[in-house]
Formats: C-alpha cells, structure tokens, sequence
C-alpha cells in the first residue's frame, strides 16, 4: 500500500548560492558522509529530503540529519532513515522507500514513494 508520495525539484545554481551565502546550511542538511560530494549531488540530495518529508505529510520536528541518501549495492540510490524521520515513517507504517533522482542541466529532481 502506497502510504505517500514526494516529489521536489532544485536548481543547482539557486541551491549552490544558499550554500556559498550560509555555509552553516551544508552542515544543517547534511550528513558528515554526503558534505563530501559535488554540488549537483547535493542538490539531488537535498531534492530526495524534501520528497521523504512530502510523502511524509511534511510533519513537524523532522531532522534534515535522519534523512541520508546513499547509494546501494547496484549503484541506485536508497533513503536511509534514523532518529525523527524513521519515527514518523514507522507511525504511519512506512516499511519500503522507493526513490528515483534525476539530473538535466541546472535541475536535479527526486521522486520517493513510502510504502507499508
């Protein structure tokens, strides 16, 4: 059963001058292990946290930090969730995460489905 769906898109320019204007955010969105990769990366990244908390309903009190992307065993990217956001998944029965990210120029996009 399909609990949720998020979609986000990022301009990676828009994003890269909010990171160069507040270097605290680098920090605030991301774990120490995704700080490292480029920007475009980044964006995706960031795009995939807002999707999680959309398909999510967007709660309250979410940590940027429990929501990390990695990439798996076949090179596809997967959401790792801990702390606030597994707790929020976990109440409203989330057992699956699917997610799909998407770079064209200057946008990168990601798409999750939560599934129970």
């Amino acid at each position: 059963m399909i609990i949720g769906i998020g979609v986000d898109v990022v301009q990676v320019s828009r994003f890269k001058q909010q990171l160069t204007r507040t270097p605290a955010l680098r920090d605030r969105l991301f774990t120490p292990a995704e700080r490292e990769r480029n920007i475009r990366s980044l964006a995706a990244r960031f795009a995939a946290k807002e999707a999680v908390a959309k398909a999510l309903s967007a709660p309250a009190g979410m940590n940027w930090q429990h929501c990390r992307i990695d990439i798996d065993s076949t090179g596809a990217p997967r959401v790792v969730a801990t702390g606030t956001v597994a707790e929020v998944a976990e109440a409203k029965g989330v057992t699956t995460w699917h997610l799909s990210l998407s770079h064209d120029g200057d946008v990168a996009t990601a798409i999750v489905i939560a599934e129970g």
